[in-house]
């Protein structure tokens, strides 16, 4: 564009007639100092990089730079609004200083980028075996059950709008196709949802309180105690360790969902105990009470667009979700107007289905 055609300007002079003219910007870009081409090429999009490095051997190699990368990297991954168990960035990435890392140990940012951006995620996706897909086909043939799923978390009563609330009267969004008429295990058979093309699935909510003394909490702004949790203390080494489980309604309920949804709050202005989250999730998702390959949804939501987020892959990371073993994919999510929402849905049923069938 405009950059282009400035570098171009500078060296004036008629291009030689038997290179074309993008080829002839690119050569004089070529010329320019190391420093001057990476400050450059840092205004470029990632893709754009790409394409560049396909014009010739030298570019390819320069477009390669890890320091360039990495630039590209810290920059985009705030805004990247979802993280999945394959792709997030190690956290040493984000707290090791460029110098500080040896010239043989310099980990493939681009690589790293690739695998973690969501758009190459997407393109992953599209070009997954065909096998996979005929075994997709096939599956659809069978009537299976419908799926179910625990959601829980703080996002669920903490936030100004209501998730739950906003899921059960936007139709054009997620329709519901069941409310609660029976009970399981003494729980309640939670609401069902129609997605896409007559994909149906089941949500049992968990609150951790009753509703009036969520109500009270808010207009107090305090914490209510959350009645979901035994909490029990363990010793590790020589320290104490705090650990969770969850009380006997809730256990037969994790016994009989296909995959869990936590709601996180991602209000940045709010306070986070993200340990003690994490003990909450490890307790829902024990492998005791049910297969341990169950998928885990987290929706990082926030109340409406205005109010200032904490990065999906930053409450990946301060969720630990690293050590766990099953599938789990962070999202971005707006209660008030649901958007992110049906991508993360999506992922989970896709997640679920697999489960099944394997």
């Amino acid at each position: 564009g405009t950059r282009e055609r400035r570098g171009s300007a500078a060296f004036a002079g008629p291009p030689p007639p038997a290179l074309p003219e993008d080829a002839e910007e690119v050569r004089a870009l070529q010329m320019l100092p190391i420093d001057v081409q990476l400050y450059i090429m840092s205004f470029l999009s990632p893709q754009d990089l790409c394409r560049l490095g396909s014009t010739s051997c030298y570019w390819r190699a320069a477009v390669q730079d890890p320091l360039l990368w990495r630039y590209f990297l810290l920059r985009d991954l705030p805004f990247w609004t979802s993280v999945d168990w394959k792709s997030l960035p190690d956290v040493e990435i984000f707290n090791k200083a460029f110098t500080e890392v040896s010239d043989n140990s310099l980990y493939d940012y681009m690589a790293v980028y690739k695998k973690s951006c969501p758009q190459g995620r997407r393109s992953l996706k599209t070009s997954r075996p065909r096998y996979e897909a005929v075994t997709s086909f096939l599956q659809s043939l069978v009537t299976q059950a419908e799926p179910r799923f625990a959601m829980f978390g703080p996002g669920l009563e903490e936030l100004d709008n209501s998730l739950v609330q906003k899921m059960m009267t936007c139709p054009e969004i997620l329709l519901v196709a069941g409310l609660p008429q029976r009970q399981i295990h003494g729980i309640g058979s939670g609401v069902s949802f129609q997605f896409n093309d007559n994909q149906k699935f089941n949500i049992l909510t968990l609150y951790s309180t009753t509703s009036a003394e969520r109500r009270r909490a808010r207009a107090e702004q305090a914490v209510a105690v959350n009645k979901m949790f035994l909490q029990e203390n363990s010793t590790v080494g020589n320290e104490q360790a705090t650990c969770y489980s969850v009380i006997a309604q809730v256990k037969k309920v994790c016994g009989v969902v296909d995959g869990f949804i936590y709601v996180a709050n991602a209000e940045s202005h709010r306070k986070h105990d993200r340990q003690e989250e994490l003990a909450h999730i490890l307790a829902m998702i024990d492998p005791a009470l049910g297969p341990a390959n169950r998928p885990l949804l987290v929706l990082c939501s926030i109340s409406h667009i205005r109010v200032k987020r904490i990065p999906c892959v930053y409450v990946a990371h301060q969720l630990q979700l690293n050590l766990l073993r099953q599938p789990w994919m962070v999202q971005d999510t707006v209660a008030a107007t649901l958007a992110g929402l049906i991508n993360g849905i999506e992922w989970l049923l896709e997640e679920a289905n697999c489960k099944n069938a394997q």
